[in-house]
């Protein structure tokens, strides 16, 4: 995509949230392909990372509430499919079933019928829980436990059938359904095969300083992220982390989550709050680019990711932050 530089006027009408900030929902929900639709709200992630060292024990659980123009009533059913994938060093990404990023071959695990989703005192929405084990998963995979390696990733997927005969998954939902904090429905969990760490790691106030990725390229200043104190919390695993970050000199502050992944740091996918149309500006890791981490220390963390992963507003470059602890 070719940058064109554009006034400074111009760009901040360009540079548009995409979170929505309301109580409620509209049921014209924007998919690529239906003027309606619906989706799947995750309530709670109870467990979404498997413990290689106890992977009897490991499962991917969570809560949804379906989302659409009967509170969740034209729900059929919802598929849960899974594949594994692993980052080989100097080859890439490996997929079982057999296939790419891009090309999703995946099986079925677990089809949660529509008698499972009920109505809660929390919410006119119905919900279920989806609760799949680690041995479901390897199983339904054809592997065995002796091949699961620390830092696998097992892709689930949710595939929503409605009673009108649609489907509905991460394909053809828009990135505001999977993307945005209100809706937090992404169709795609990734659960990470972990190392768990000890007590405290990671945790506290940490000077955040970018060395790689230059200087903001739109407002001027020195770095795209501001470089300052962040406090490092703990996220919705035992080796997930999360801190706020204020990005292109605090034009959005963001929830910025990093998980310790065996040895390695990875970025998860998230939103940057702002973009120039198309998919908007997201962070994400480049799997051929990872940090490594001291499990015996965490008095420095480096963070290595892509700015503008899908080239929303045309700056996509790496990134690195070095994190400090104070």
């Amino acid at each position: 995509m070719k940058l064109i530089k554009y006034s400074l006027g111009m760009l901040v009408t360009m540079l548009v949230f995409l979170t929505s900030c309301t109580d409620f929902v509209e049921p014209r929900i924007p998919y690529s392909s239906f003027d309606t639709g619906a989706y799947l709200r995750t309530v709670a992630r109870t467990s979404v990372s498997f413990n290689f060292f106890d992977l009897p024990n490991s499962k991917f659980d969570i809560t949804v509430e379906g989302v659409d123009a009967e509170n969740g009533a034209t729900i059929e059913s919802v598929e849960v499919r899974v594949r594994r994938r692993r980052l080989i060093p100097g080859v890439g990404l490996q997929y079982v079933p057999v296939g790419t990023g891009t090309n999703v071959v995946d099986v079925e695990v677990k089809k949660i019928p529509a008698s499972a989703f009920a109505v809660t005192g929390d919410s006119k929405f119905l919900r279920t829980g989806i609760s799949v084990t680690a041995a479901e998963a390897i199983t339904a995979l054809g592997l065995t436990p002796a091949q699961v390696n620390g830092g696998d990733v097992f892709e689930f997927r949710l595939r929503l059938t409605d009673k009108f005969g649609r489907v509905f998954n991460d394909v053809n939902a828009s990135a505001d359904i999977k993307g945005g904090l209100f809706y937090d429905s992404p169709f795609l969990y990734n659960v990470t095969v972990v190392c768990p760490l000890t007590n405290g790691y990671g945790l506290g106030q940490y000077r955040l300083t970018q060395p790689v990725g230059g200087a903001d390229p739109f407002f001027g200043n020195p770095t795209r992220f501001v470089e300052e104190v962040v406090t490092l919390s703990a996220g919705n695993t035992g080796t997930q982390r999360r801190f706020t970050v204020k990005y292109l000199g605090g034009f959005t502050t963001r929830t910025f989550t990093i998980e310790f992944s065996c040895g390695k740091v990875i970025k998860p996918l998230e939103s940057a709050g702002a973009g120039c149309g198309g998919p908007g500006i997201t962070w994400i890791s480049d799997p051929g680019n990872l940090a490594n981490y001291n499990p015996a220390s965490d008095a420095s963390i480096t963070v290595k990711f892509i700015d503008d992963s899908q080239s929303s507003c045309g700056i996509t470059a790496p990134v690195e932050f070095v994190l400090t602890k104070l």
